[in-house]
């Protein structure tokens, strides 16, 4: 990568937002491969994340929660539910809205997810030290919440 970077052009390399977006890109990449050596995608975290620490959701609030569009929403539960990873069900409040549980190998899937990507985020930031990991995610975090409240 370092030769790369020799070679743009400094007023990209001097620019936060250009080096975010291109750290993203290999994040992404990464994350990717992760998903897929346990047969899984991006999407399909998202929504097993949402539903061990939230509990049970209409696809409706999964998708608000996980930032996924409607569509996006129903091919993954509908990918999930084919691999007995979550449950769909009718929702007894409304049996209009679909309620979406996850299962015991859906929480299965969820660990092995969690370790592919604990691996990505090793190779991600190998150059960082653990304080550095650290600060860098607060900042993150910061940027991130400022820009989602505006």
């Amino acid at each position: 990568m370092v030769a790369v970077v020799e070679e743009t052009p400094a007023h990209l390399t001097a620019k936060p937002s250009w080096l975010l977006t291109q750290v993203a890109v290999h994040a992404h990449r990464l994350a990717s491969e992760g998903f897929g050596e346990v047969g899984a995608r991006g999407y399909h975290y998202r929504i097993l994340a949402a539903l061990a620490e939230f509990g049970p959701a209409s696809q409706a609030d999964l998708g608000r929660r996980c930032t996924m569009d409607r569509s996006d929403v129903v091919a993954a539960i509908n990918e999930l539910s084919e691999q007995h990873c979550v449950e769909r069900t009718p929702d007894p409040d409304d049996r209009r809205r679909n309620r979406v549980t996850l299962t015991p190998a859906g929480l299965q899937q969820l660990k092995r997810m969690d370790q592919a990507l604990d691996r990505v985020q090793d190779d991600l930031l190998g150059p960082l030290s653990p304080a550095e990991r650290q600060t860098l995610t607060r900042l993150l975090t910061r940027l991130l919440t400022h820009h989602q409240r505006n």
